[in-house]
This record gives structure tokens, C-alpha cells and sequence, in this order.
């Protein structure tokens, strides 16, 4: 049966269409998490539990950041006084499973925006549905940047920090291996949806809901919001939260221009 035109598609045909585009993206995902499974050892030895390690790469490069700008060994990593524990019987399984699912959704994020691609493009111009490489290349291009923000810079600084925190030396940090790894996941996926948008910004203004205006409008709000979410994310400490919001804040103002490119392109086809 041939594909029904946008025009010519009820609401049960577009619920029908959302339906196969989750079962599409569901199988995918299944897909890749089983064969992350045989990459469990690397995933959590080297990449999730990499963090815990005083030798990790970014409290490697803060330590020589730190010498360069005459602050001696003031930011160096040396220790990591805790460990991580299993408390539940089933435990480590759960966290296998799910964090099997959750790299599979890392890595097929691409398909899924494909997925999404095909579901909103008979709503498009022409000309706009061209465009589904370019669409699907920044938009997973911005995701894995921001995972790799969120692995790198969130999580460490988290990390470090809850790692030397203490009210009393009485008391030992003994985490749990779902609060740990509930952290990192945490933090890389929100982080690489944040990072989408420039992206949402361009369909708002698409359809309409969005504009330059409005955006720079309420700049300072947006600028409130996202230092809360930088606190939020961030040890409660002014230079994680600086380091994290300066990104942020470009993000935004990325997402402002790219509203000024929409706004003034369809300017153009209006005449």
C-alpha cells in the first residue's frame, strides 16, 4: 500500500505512524544494548567507573591547569576516598541491564532521529526535506558533544567533589553502585538533550511558537534557568558552575541566532 499523503492521513493513521516509529526505535535500542553486552567490561571498567580514577583525564588537565596559572597543586586530584558497593541482591544485574539500555539509546540516537525525520518531514517544505542529512548530522553531532560535556566536565567535578565531602571523619563514603552510575547517566543524557536546543529552537520557529524576539527578550530568564540547572548539575562550588554555564549560555545564544536565520529565510519566501 502506497504512503498516504500528509493531507490525506487521519489522526489514527499519524498515531499509527508514532506507534511503528517507537517500535522501530525500541528495536534499535534493544539492538545495540545487546551488543554493548559484550562490551560490559570495557564500558564499565574504562568509561563509567573511568571518573573514580585520580588519573582521569580531566583531573589531569585541571592539575596542569592549575600549575600554569601559579595555583601549585590547589585543584589536583590525588585520592578518591570512598567506595562503590552493591547493596541488593540483584543489583549489579539491574545495573547491567539498564546501563546496556542506556548505551544502546546513546549510540542509536542517530536512527532515532531518523525515525523522527520521517514523521515530521511530510509536514515540510520541499526544499526542507532535502535537508535530512544536515538535520540528522547536527543534531546527533550536538548530542554526542553533549554527552562527552556531561562525562568529562559534570562528572568528574560531581565526583571529586561528593567523593571529599564529609561532615566528620567519623563518617565513610560507601556509595551505592545505582546512586553512582544513576549520576553519570544522569548527567551525559540530559546533557546531550540540552545540547538539541539550537534544534528545538529551529522547529519552534518553524512553526511559529518561537522568535528572535522573544527569545532575547527573556534572556535573563533563560540566563536564571540555567544557572539553576548548572547548580543543580554541578558541586556547590562558583568555578564548576562557571565552567558549566558559559557553554550554556553560548548554546542559547547559538539557538537565538539560528531563530534569526529561520525568521529571516521564510521573510524571503513570503516576499
Amino acid at each position: 500500500m502506497a504512503k498516504k499523503n500528509l493531507n490525506e492521513m487521519s489522526f489514527l493513521d499519524h498515531l499509527e505512524e508514532l506507534r511503528w516509529l517507537l517500535v522501530r526505535s525500541t528495536a534499535a535500542i534493544l539492538i545495540l544494548a545487546t551488543f554493548t553486552f559484550f562490551v560490559s567490561d570495557y564500558i564499565f571498567d574504562v568509561i563509567i567507573f573511568g571518573p573514580t580514577s585520580p588519573n582521569f583525564i580531566t583531573y589531569r588537565l585541571f592539575c596542569d591547569l592549575s600549575n600554569q596559572l601559579g595555583f601549585t597543586d590547589i585543584i589536583c586530584v590525588t585520592e578518591m576516598p570512598f567506595i562503590i558497593q552493591n547493596v541488593n541482591m540483584e543489583g549489579q544485574v539491574n545495573v547491567l541491564i539498564w546501563t546496556c539500555v542506556t548505551a544502546g539509546f546513546i549510540l542509536g540516537f542517530p536512527f532515532i532521529l531518523w525515525e523522527v525525520w520521517k514523521f515530521i518531514s511530510p509536514a515540510l517544505y520541499t526544499k526542507e526535506k532535502k535537508n535530512a542529512k544536515l538535520f540528522i548530522f547536527s543534531s546527533s553531532l550536538l548530542f554526542f558533544l553533549g554527552v562527552l560535556f556531561g562525562y568529562f566536565l559534570i562528572v568528574p567535578m560531581s565526583v571529586n567533589f561528593f567523593a571529599t565531602f564529609t561532615i566528620s571523619s567519623v563518617v565513610q563514603n560507601q556509595f551505592s553502585v545505582d546512586s553512582y552510575i544513576g549520576m553519570v547517566k544522569t548527567s551525559v543524557i540530559a546533557c546531550g538533550l540540552f545540547f538539541e536546543l539550537p534544534i528545538i529552537i529551529y522547529f519552534l520557529t518553524k512553526l511559529g511558537l518561537v522568535t528572535p524576539e522573544f527569545l532575547r527578550k527573556y534572556w535573563k530568564y533563560a540566563v536564571i534557568v540555567i544557572l539553576v540547572v548548572a547548580a543543580i548539575v554541578t558541586p556547590p562550588d562558583v568555578i564548576s558552575q562557571v565552567i558549566v554555564t558559559i557553554p550554556m549560555l553560548l548554546i542559547y545564544e547559538v539557538s537565538i541566532l539560528i531563530s534569526k536565520v529561520v525568521v529571516k529565510n521564510q521573510n524571503k519566501i513570503n516576499g
